[in-house]
């Protein structure tokens, strides 16, 4: 749709759905080229402290760190344990009421004692067995390659822990408005 604009001596015809289309394209392209200059980010809340559940938040930071994105892990709760300096090296998993483990083990015989230890070095066999690395591997690897361990303000306080029992390379106590905002961006949140 064509039509004029009176300038000066005379009137100038205007395309005003190319000009429109134009602004459009060059807002578009800009939009683009700025996304394409920042990397995706993914965010993981670590709510577990179990080692069959800290293996998974894990993974995929160092997954998606690999591949360039930005990463945050929020550790709370129990998930604080993953990155506790004594918790980290005792992490287990329990059999007991565990219907997923891979061999299926009654409630009764879950309940002895030793089971917890047993169902834990068989874990940790099977992983090694099939080239997985270690939790401490994975967090070595993450920090590496640049994730941020966030670790949660409120449970530190309330489990009675300090700062400093916490591995080296932990960001500084965040609170959860702290983190809110941190994750406000992100391309993927994970909640574990």
């Amino acid at each position: 749709m064509e039509s004029s604009v009176q300038h000066g001596a005379g009137a100038v015809p205007v395309d005003m759905e190319a000009m429109v289309r134009k602004a459009v394209d060059e807002y578009l392209a800009q939009k683009e080229a700025e996304a394409a200059d920042k990397p995706k980010k993914m965010v993981i809340v670590a709510t577990k402290g179990t080692l069959d559940w800290a293996y998974p938040p894990l993974i995929m930071a160092s997954t998606a760190a690999a591949l360039g994105w930005e990463v945050g892990i929020f550790f709370t709760f129990y998930g604080l344990n993953i990155i506790h300096k004594k918790k980290m090296k005792k992490l287990s998993v329990a059999p007991l009421g565990n219907p997923a483990m891979p061999m299926p083990v009654p409630n009764i015989v879950g309940a002895i004692p030793g089971m917890t230890r047993m169902g834990t070095t068989v874990m940790k066999r099977m992983f090694k067995a099939h080239g997985v690395a270690s939790i401490e591997d994975l967090i070595e690897m993450c920090l590496d390659l640049g994730v941020k361990f966030l670790p949660c303000g409120m449970t530190i306080e309330v489990f009675g822990y300090d700062p400093k029992d916490f591995i080296d390379g932990v960001e500084p106590v965040c609170g959860a408005a702290h983190f809110i905002e941190y994750a406000a961006d992100a391309d993927v949140p994970i909640f574990v």
